[in-house]
This record gives C-alpha cells, sequence and structure tokens, in this order.
C-alpha cells in the first residue's frame, strides 16, 4: 500500500512541476490566461504570472522528495481550491476560458474535463493530507 501512496505523490507533483515549467517558460501568456478569468487587475495577473509557476513547481518538488510535505500539500490543496473556484464563477458569468495549466496538451478538454482532472488531483492532495494527519 505504501508504494500507491508514493505514486500519488508522484503523480500530483509531476502534473505541477509540468505544468509550473509550461507557464514559467511563457509567463506572459500565464498572464493573459489570468486576465481572461477577468477576476484581477492586470498588474495583479502579471505579478501572480510571474510568481506561481515557481510556486508549482517547488510543491512539486516538495511531493517528490518529501520535504516541506504538509505545506506542500496544504499550498497546491488551496491552490486548485481557488482555481475551481475561479473557473467556476468565470463559466456561471459566461467567460468561456482555457486555463494554460497544460499548454496545447489540455487544448482538446472541455470545461467538464479540466474540472474532473482538478476535482481528481484536489481528492488526492486531500487524501495524501489526511494521511500525513494520521501519521502525526
Amino acid at each position: 500500500m505504501k508504494w500507491l501512496w508514493r505514486a500519488a505523490d508522484f503523480l500530483v507533483g509531476a502534473v505541477f512541476i509540468y505544468a509550473g515549467v509550461l507557464k514559467a517558460m511563457a509567463p506572459l501568456r500565464f498572464a493573459s490566461d489570468i486576465e481572461n478569468y477577468h477576476l484581477l487587475p492586470w498588474a495583479f495577473g502579471v505579478r501572480l504570472a510571474f510568481y506561481l509557476p515557481w510556486l508549482e513547481m517547488l510543491c512539486g518538488l516538495g511531493l517528490l522528495t518529501r520535504r516541506l510535505y504538509a505545506g506542500s500539500i496544504a499550498i497546491l490543496s488551496a491552490l486548485l481550491a481557488v482555481f475551481i473556484a475561479a473557473s467556476v464563477i468565470a463559466r456561471a458569468r459566461g467567460i468561456d476560458v482555457s486555463c494554460g495549466c497544460f499548454g496545447t496538451a489540455g487544448s482538446n478538454l472541455g470545461f467538464a474535463g479540466h474540472l474532473a482532472i482538478d476535482f481528481g488531483m484536489l481528492a488526492l492532495l486531500l487524501l495524501l493530507g489526511r494521511k500525513q494527519i494520521a501519521r502525526s
């Protein structure tokens, strides 16, 4: 069973590292993706676009190496929850946005597909966090 938990660590960590690298390579494109949600001022979105990818990569690395593990789980869970809320709010306002999280790799998924992946990763993070708390 232990290998299954490590596989979940690896899967979620690798996804966030991959997504972070793609965003860090094109921060202005990511800033434009943030702007498409119409929730934040442009200046704040640009700052987030330069900061968030590195936070995602560091937290993903935290899951892989199990360093600062609980903090990585907490931060990634919060980021996913905020992203899910922003996506639902944008959709409810009639804004069809592409998250830009996976570059062109995720362009074939619709809103429901992206939401299913996000909820699945959030569920994995919450399970990993619960297991970490049970260990303490």
